[in-house]
């Protein structure tokens, strides 16, 4: 199987045997573009150059007929318009975008029993609703509003479609009936005839047409799965069970929770659909390694220069950073939150800001599953590729205070989205679920005694005084 995992900032092509192992993986990046303060944008022609040059390094010396179909993943929330062509309207605005601040409060008037998700901007509906308000010439050119996935397969097969993961994060979606929730749209004043028809993430989405398969190097007529959320793909790919927890930790971080049934709404949490038959509820925390990423730049660092220059001066004294570039989701539910550094003086250097903008994720993360409310006792499992530094491990154990058992799932959202494609051929496969190789016990006295109240209420000061709960 060929596997996409179509990313914020890049994209992952794996190719992925019956055995479940990865034969061979490559990656590409592409710009997220922010041509206005809090927005948030991708080219979808960069995202196809980038599918392109990432299938052909894996495909390269690989007979193109061994390969049966193609799998998808991709990130979530985003919007693309495309027209009656198949063409995209322009950009797409992807999840990080808070354009649509102002326009929440007609999802907040809805029952929370029946959206199940806090109204947060970046999600679909909302930004649907600013392009209807804002660009209403490109809005109504629309014959398809499409997640970023969905428009890639659009793309490969000439078929448009959406799947339950990537629908229930769009606040436009109906948990009790599986499926778009019309009269919904039409009360918000949105056209529900842009909404895709919805297919289970592990049917077939359309074969491969003769460009694109040109493109890739691929015969046509290939198998193109309907696909699932990355984070529903990485799911399946991890082979995380029902009542299990997990931290993963990317350009932004998720810890989540597992569940067979439908969970109850809660404030401040996401509930979605897996690529299954289940759900998950989620923290989401919006700033982590896309913040990280940031800060070493700014300093102008090499990674080994952050990571060593924030182990040597460790907490002696640090400074206080508030590590959101784009606004927070859990807990705080705030699109117009920002970063900074605080509680600087004149003996602190780059090292001092770099320790402090690893803490301060950490700090975010740990204050996100606090929300879950986890039983203590409950293991929490570590994925990602934002979390294979030992040091960083560490810090994000002492910042929770709760052991993290290490999970090597290299490529879980490329797994997923192969054992998707199996699925749309008829020959379902399970990735094996993979070995807790250690486990990372909290240390007392890393994070000094006090500080997640300090950062809560540098976030309150931050916001006017505030008195901020989280």
């Amino acid at each position: 199987m060929l596997a996409l995992d179509l990313g914020t900032g890049s994209v992952k092509a794996g190719l992925v045997g019956p055995d479940g192992g990865l034969a061979a993986q490559a990656s590409r990046p592409y710009p997220v573009l922010a041509p206005r303060p809090g927005w948030s944008e991708s080219d979808p022609r960069d995202w196809w150059a980038g599918v392109v040059a990432a299938s052909r390094e894996v495909l390269a010396g690989v007979d193109p007929a061994c390969v049966r179909a193609i799998g998808l993943s991709g990130q979530m929330h985003g919007v693309v318009l495309v027209d009656t062509e198949e063409q995209a309207l322009g950009r797409a605005v992807l999840w990080s975008d808070t354009r649509s601040a102002a326009h929440l409060d007609p999802f907040r008037a809805v029952d929370p029993e029946r959206r199940r998700n806090p109204p947060v901007a970046g999600f679909a509906g909302p930004t649907l609703l600013w392009l209807r308000n804002h660009e209403p010439e490109r809005y109504a050119a629309a014959r398809r509003a499409l997640q970023p996935k969905d428009w890639l397969r659009l793309h490969l097969t000439g078929e448009a479609a959406g799947d339950p993961s990537d629908a229930s994060g769009t606040l436009l979606y109906d948990f009790a009936a599986g499926d778009w929730d019309g009269e919904l749209a039409e009360t918000l004043g949105l056209r529900p005839s842009l909404l895709p028809p919805l297919r289970p993430s592990g049917r077939a989405g359309g074969r491969l047409r003769p460009g694109p398969a040109a493109d890739l190097g691929l015969p046509a007529g290939l198998e193109v799965a309907v696909g699932a959320a990355d984070t529903a793909a990485a799911l399946l790919g991890s082979g995380l069970r029902p009542g299990e927890a997990q931290l993963t930790v990317g350009t932004g971080a998720q810890v989540l929770v597992a569940s067979a049934t439908l969970p109850p709404a809660r404030p401040a949490l996401n509930v979605f659909r897996d690529a299954q038959s289940g759900f998950y509820t989620l923290a989401a925390v919006q700033n982590a390694g896309n913040v990280l990423e940031w800060v070493r730049r700014t300093l102008r660092l090499s990674w080994p220069e952050m990571y060593a220059g924030a182990q040597e001066v460790g907490h002696t004294p640090s400074p206080l950073f508030l590590p959101y570039l784009s606004g927070d989701r859990t807990p705080h539910l705030d699109p117009h939150a920002r970063a900074g550094w605080l509680r600087l003086d004149a003996s602190h250097d780059h090292r001092h800001l770099a320790h402090a903008a690893f803490e301060g994720v950490a700090l975010s993360v740990a204050q996100a599953a606090a929300a879950l409310e986890l039983p203590g006792d409950l293991p929490l499992r570590l994925a990602g590729g934002g979390s294979v530094d030992p040091w960083w491990r560490q810090l994000l154990a002492d910042a929770l205070g709760r052991p993290l058992h290490i999970s090597e799932a290299s490529g879980a959202s490329l797994l997923g989205a192969a054992a998707l494609a199996w699925q749309a051929v008829g020959e379902p496969w399970e990735p094996e679920r993979p070995d807790i190789t250690g486990v990372v016990q909290p240390q007392s006295g890393r994070i000094p005694d006090g500080r997640h109240a300090e950062f809560r209420a540098a976030y309150g000061a931050a916001r006017g005084g505030e008195d901020v709960q989280g």
